[in-house]
């Protein structure tokens, strides 16, 4: 497969997961600076990683919760929490999640990650 047609099927797999209008906004956020690091993220991330049958969405999904919370990125953890949810993982899964990482990562990685998802849920309705 050639880059451009693993390009094309992260891109495809990325609007799936987090909607059109999202991934547009993030792709186009830094411009034309932006845009090899947009293309590496849609070939190589969703385009390829993602793309493993090893492990279902969902599962990735709550991976990707957990990974972005233990690393205090709170605008990759919103994107992945809206795409898990998007992936069927329900509010309960997240949360076992967030009380996993308090007690893995530490109490104030678990606080701004459920700030981070409460605003979430709040925002699809789920709370």
């Amino acid at each position: 497969m050639d880059t451009q047609e693993q390009h094309d099927r992260g891109l495809a797999l990325r609007t799936e997961l987090f909607g059109r209008e999202a991934v547009e906004q993030r792709m186009n956020a830094f411009g034309e600076f932006g845009k090899p690091l947009q293309h590496i993220i849609n070939a190589y991330a969703y385009g390829d990683v993602w793309q493993g049958p090893a492990l279902p969405l969902a599962t990735k999904s709550l991976a990707m919760i957990a990974m972005m919370a233990a690393a205090g990125h709170a605008n990759e953890l919103r994107v992945h929490l809206k795409g898990a949810l998007k992936n069927g993982c329900s509010v309960e899964q997240i949360q076992e999640v967030l009380l996993l990482l308090a007690l893995y990562c530490g109490i104030p990685a678990a606080n701004e990650a459920h700030r981070v998802a409460a605003e979430v849920f709040r925002e699809e309705k789920l709370m």
